[in-house]
């Protein structure tokens, strides 16, 4: 139990740092950065070599910013709205694996934090309640726009995690499993993405609704609600909603890497190891943990600045056109792909 303890530990200390130590502040500076590459604009290049300072600096002016609450807000709701946005996206990494079995001291770890049967189950469960904070947010904060704000996360949520728990089932008919080890090891011939490309797009659309990223960012449309849900929140409060909104933007690009795009797997990995990693220094588990990790960050990354250019590509809808693509298009065909993909299953051919 002990030695399982320790495992699990070091696992989380690693995401953990990569996520709220690396990827996060790395994005803001993305995010700034690439909008200005593709608006034609400087963006940040004044603290640091291109601006990579910036980051810090946004969280020492957070740090020192006057932290406000509205007198007539639900206080202990309040409160509690920025901490939900982050418990979610950073529970469900643990089911997200990042390399496979290896013995360590005559015991085989996973390479996972949990490596729970229902692992996707799980995910989209804890995922989900991610919207909480938002309602929270909105209704706490007493404000007709937060309010506003709120509703429409609520009602934007629910439409695509149908759409996106359809495209996802249909890719475990195939595997037969609940478990993101099992479609890893699936994808090792042919990755999910191109016998199901459907499925791809329709997962990838319901993703940027679920982490209310342009153009489906209708919970806050600064240019309506003023700034939705989090209008109210100020300094260290503020900054945890968008903490928590890159969090999430990372898990479900590692999900979508892991269902469509043999998550840590790459060009035969791990067959190949064995032979390749025996002469170099330090144990083999190490070098087979980094390697998987950094295969899945390279995938993930992708998705990342995907997330980044389509935010600076495309407007925002109107709320009647993000609700229409949710259950008059998005809805049909992930229901035309699970049916295709049950049928292939059963006649042999996935």
């Amino acid at each position: 139990m002990l030695f399982d303890l320790v495992a699990t530990i070091i696992k989380m200390a690693v995401f953990l740092g990569v996520l709220m130590g690396a990827i996060a502040p790395l994005m803001v500076w993305v995010e700034r950065r690439g909008a200005g590459l593709m608006q034609d604009r400087p963006g940040p290049n004044r603290l640091g070599p291109w601006g990579l300072f910036q980051p810090l600096a946004d969280v020492f002016k957070f740090f020192f910013k006057e932290d406000l609450t509205p007198a007539l807000a639900d206080r202990w709701l309040f409160l509690a709205a920025p901490a939900l946005a982050l418990i979610p996206a950073l529970t469900t990494f643990v089911f997200i694996p990042f390399g496979p079995d290896v013995e360590v001291a005559g015991r085989m770890v996973p390479l996972v934090v949990s490596d729970a049967d229902a692992g996707v189950l799980l995910f989209l469960a804890i995922a989900s309640l991610g919207v909480y904070s938002l309602i929270l947010a909105g209704y706490a904060s007493n404000n007709k726009f937060s309010l506003l704000g709120g509703i429409r996360a609520s009602a934007q949520l629910i439409s695509y995690e149908l759409a996106m728990a359809l495209a996802v089932l249909a890719v475990l008919i195939p595997v037969g499993s609940f478990h993101l080890g099992r479609v890893v090891d699936y994808q090792h011939g042919l990755w999910n993405v191109v016998p199901q490309f459907l499925g791809f797009v329709v997962f990838l659309v319901a993703a940027f609704a679920e982490t209310n990223r342009l153009p489906f960012d209708l919970p806050e449309a600064e240019s309506e609600l003023v700034a939705g849900f989090h209008t109210e929140y100020s300094a260290m409060r503020f900054a945890a909603f968008f903490t928590g909104e890159y969090v999430a933007m990372t898990t479900i690009s590692a999900l979508a890497a892991t269902l469509y795009f043999g998550g840590w797997s790459l060009f035969g990995f791990p067959e190949w190891a064995a032979g390749a990693l025996a002469g170099l220094v330090g144990p083999f588990w190490l070098w087979m943990g980094l390697i998987g990790l950094g295969v899945l960050l390279a995938k993930t990354s992708v998705f990342l600045f995907f997330f980044v250019w389509v935010r600076w590509t495309f407007l925002r809808f109107r709320y009647d056109q993000l609700m229409r693509l949710g259950w008059k298009v998005l809805m049909p065909l992930a229901l035309v792909n699970l049916i295709a993909v049950a049928a292939a299953t059963v006649a042999g051919w996935l």
